[in-house]
């Protein structure tokens, strides 16, 4: 229930037990619709004319726009890509997958490319080059991190189980997963290797804090780095707090410590009578040793240097390692993919939280007093962000005479220990209204009453940072405010225009992810790859680098001949029990459904794609018509989910999603769908392109002669095929390429039938 209610007839008044204990409603998602699928659905995919694009086989280039083309006087749509000396390149829908937007270095155009050079062929075949040898060396890594014996956790104890029940908000899916995630990897034989991803203020440490508990409820003692003093002392607070009614010795070692605390920490470390400690850097350094380590949490690792990162390798090798980021991070992150570790996301926002309303400015006094004003009118703080020690008390002079009541604190990376320490305590505790600080308050710090910021000189930051800053408030259910103070916009570089659009139009929830997909902080996404690589992001643009990190990947697997998961080879079918459903008619209501909409029989088949990639050339309309979908941006957005799309059930809720909205489909729309069930056939079965024009198909198998694919039972499948069906089909090899043509195919329904012929076929 939201929430009780009163009966004044019976004078009776009935409470839930959340108003009660004055926690927050319990949260619940729909499984259907996930705040993970709304966030996917809102990915930058959406590009603008002029956008820097990125073509698999053709580099990069401008987007142009969608455009209507005539082929064979049947109207298509397609995307318009325009490269060097204004060579035009037209990609069918078909093919979307095939480019994404580019994602280099912050402030650099990356090189457009002239269409029909080799120049990009040459760039792409010397960037897979290295990233085999790179992956090959991960491979062995993650081979002997599974090969090594690590310490196996007890299952949950009553005083885990005491631990989570405490927590006084409900978890949120995501949360509750990861966790599960953490703990199983804790008990299992191998050392664990996770990285836990979530943005600003989405319960990361909640899950932290249960792992350690659970390491020190098996005596072993764990290890906090965290990457800046003031984070030391936060994460320290919020673990005394949570384990106080616990048998935990928390303790914290930075320099805000005397010498005298830090050597008794050193001593009582080493005795073994300090279960969990926290620090930064100077965790790993020689003069601190632990008795006995089970567990290393490391926040914000890519804030670390190259020297503490090499430490840090040679520690996880025996010691279970949970690592935490909330800088936005793109979607994939492949090495999970890779096994090179294991990866968990928080995507859902904590309940009764309120997106963080951004605004840009230029520097007001007037605007500063109202603001102030307000935040302290509520019994709110305030943060303002000055990042230049120099002049910091400039600001709070300036403060001081526009907010005379208002009691202001300064707090830099520069001042002494003690100082610092007791600034922040104090701003903590409630004896400060405005803390004036540098961006050393970026990582971490968590004050529910601080719920306005306002970030001066804002240009000078990066868009990853900007996003940090920000998520210092906004984190308890009151409505935040963020205030970016910069320049007028014709002072300010491009880059620095397009980082301030960024950050003030992604302001809702979750949207560290679109940000990372704006941004992609390069010098991130390098620390995580390994400096070998970001050379080669900044040239062929992020996501190209993962499809070809995928295809390096999926060719070494098939160097080495690994099997799947239940131990068949890759590429053995597995379709005998559709193939049976299929004949004693056994199908959902929404299986059948698909079927009389669409007038294809669809088997879903669990067969591994032996081509990665399969185009369809066709001069069939195929397409959302514009009576039927208006806006052109919504069509280019749903031409590209329909693309990336790589499941039967999830086509289904695609066609009910358009069905829903937009009504019943055109046969138009209908053939369009079809189109990705025969790109889902014919990657099954070797086939690189099809082309379906003037009534006739024509399927090109794999080019290379030698791949395993021609000695596989799918091609036997396609022979025998070709023999029982001689009158209908024609095999021939056209300049080193098989091909297989059918005549009288006038549809894509028609040309997929064929295909699943071939698939059913005895």
């Amino acid at each position: 229930l939201h929430e009780g209610y009163y009966d004044h007839d019976l004078r009776l008044a009935l409470f839930t037990d959340h108003q009660i204990f004055e926690r927050y409603h319990r949260y619940k998602v729909r499984s259907s619709f996930g705040k993970k699928e709304a966030l996917n659905l809102r990915e930058l995919t959406d590009m603008h004319p002029g956008d820097y694009v990125v073509h698999v086989d053709h580099g990069i280039g401008q987007f142009g726009g969608l455009e209507t083309v005539e082929v064979n006087g049947k109207k298509q749509e397609a995307v318009r890509l325009v490269y060097k000396d204004k060579d035009v390149l037209y990609v069918s829908i078909h093919s979307l997958h095939r480019i994404s937007k580019y994602k280099g270095r912050e402030g650099e155009s990356p090189k457009i490319y002239k269409l029909g050079s080799g120049a990009w062929q040459a760039l792409k075949a010397k960037a897979k080059s290295k990233i085999k040898d790179i992956a090959k060396e991960l491979i062995l890594l993650y081979a002997k991190r599974k090969q090594t014996e690590g310490f196996s956790f007890s299952p949950d104890t009553y005083l885990q189980q005491e631990l989570e029940a405490s927590f006084i908000y409900e978890d949120t899916p995501d949360q509750y997963k990861a966790t599960n995630d953490v703990k199983a990897d804790m008990e299992s034989e191998n050392p664990m290797d996770r990285l836990v991803c979530g943005d600003v203020g989405f319960g990361k440490t909640e899950v932290a804090i249960r792992a350690a508990f659970k390491a020190v409820t098996d005596s072993k003692q764990v290890a906090v780095l965290v990457p800046t003093t003031i984070l030391a002392l936060q994460h320290y607070k919020t673990f005394r707090e949570r384990l106080k009614e616990f048998p935990a010795n928390v303790e914290y070692t930075s320099r805000l410590r005397s010498a005298k605390d830090q050597s008794r920490v050193i001593r009582e470390l080493e005795e073994g009578k300090i279960d969990i400690l926290i620090g930064t850097h100077k965790l790993i350094g020689k003069n601190l040793k632990f008795k006995d380590l089970g567990l290393l949490i490391i926040d914000e690792e890519q804030k670390f240097g190259v020297a503490v990162k090499e430490k840090l390798r040679q520690m996880k090798t025996s010691v279970d390692t949970l690592t935490l980021t909330a800088t936005p991070i793109p979607r994939t992150l492949q090495f999970s993919m890779m096994g090179a570790r294991d990866l968990s996301i928080i995507n859902t926002p904590p309940p009764n939280r309120h997106p963080i309303i951004t605004e840009l400015f230029t520097l007001n006094e007037e605007l500063i007093r109202e603001v102030i004003d307000y935040e302290l009118g509520r019994d709110g703080q305030v943060f303002i962000i000055h990042n230049r020690v120099q002049n910091i008390s400039e600001v709070e002079a300036m403060v001081n005479r526009v907010v005379p009541k208002a009691r202001t604190v300064v707090a830099h990376g520069q001042m002494e220990g003690q100082m610092l320490e007791d600034r922040m305590l104090g701003f903590i505790n409630g004896d400060y209204d405005i803390l004036i600080a540098t961006s050393i308050i970026e990582n971490g710090l968590d004050i529910p009453n601080a719920n306005t910021i306002i970030i001066n000189n804002a240009h000078y930051f990066g868009l990853s940072d900007l996003h940090q800053l920000r998520g210092r408030v906004g984190r308890s259910n009151k409505r935040a405010f963020c205030y970016l103070i910069a320049p007028p916009a014709h002072l300010q570089t491009p880059e620095a225009r397009r980082r301030l659009k960024a950050i003030a139009d992604f302001s809702e929830l979750g949207s560290g992810f679109n940000i990372a997909l704006q941004d992609l902080d390069i010098r991130g996404a390098g620390n995580v790859l390994g400096a070998e690589q970001s050379g080669f992001i900044a040239d062929i643009g992020f996501e190209t680098y993962q499809k070809i990190l995928n295809e390096a990947m999926q060719e070494l697997e098939m160097e080495r001949g690994r099997t799947t998961d239940d131990g068949r080879p890759t590429g053995e079918g597995r379709t005998t029990d559709d193939r049976r459903r299929m004949k004693e008619g056994r199908m959902t209501d929404d299986r059948r459904q698909t079927e009389e909409r669409t007038g294809v029989t669809s088997v879903v088949s669990h067969r591994s794609s032996v081509v990665s990639d399969t185009s369809v050339d066709s001069d069939l309309e195929l397409l959302f018509p514009e009576y039927y979908i208006e806006s052109t941006r919504e069509r280019v957005r749903l031409y590209r989910e329909l693309d990336e799309i790589a499941s039967e059930p999830a086509l289904i809720v695609f066609e009910h999603q358009l069905v829903d909205r937009f009504g019943e489909m055109p046969p138009q729309t209908v053939e369009l769908l079809n189109v990705v069930r025969l790109r889902w056939k014919a990657m099954e079965f070797g086939i690189e392109r099809i082309m379906l024009k003037n009534d006739r198909m024509v399927l090109y198998f794999i080019s290379n002669q030698d791949s395993p694919f021609y000695q596989s039972a799918e091609f036997s499948q396609v022979l025998q095929y070709v023999q029982k069906n001689s009158k209908r089909c024609l095999m021939k090899e056209i300049n080193g390429k098989l091909t297989l043509s059918f005549g009288n195919i006038g549809s894509v329904r028609k040309a997929v039938e064929i295909i699943s012929g071939m698939v059913l076929s005895p």
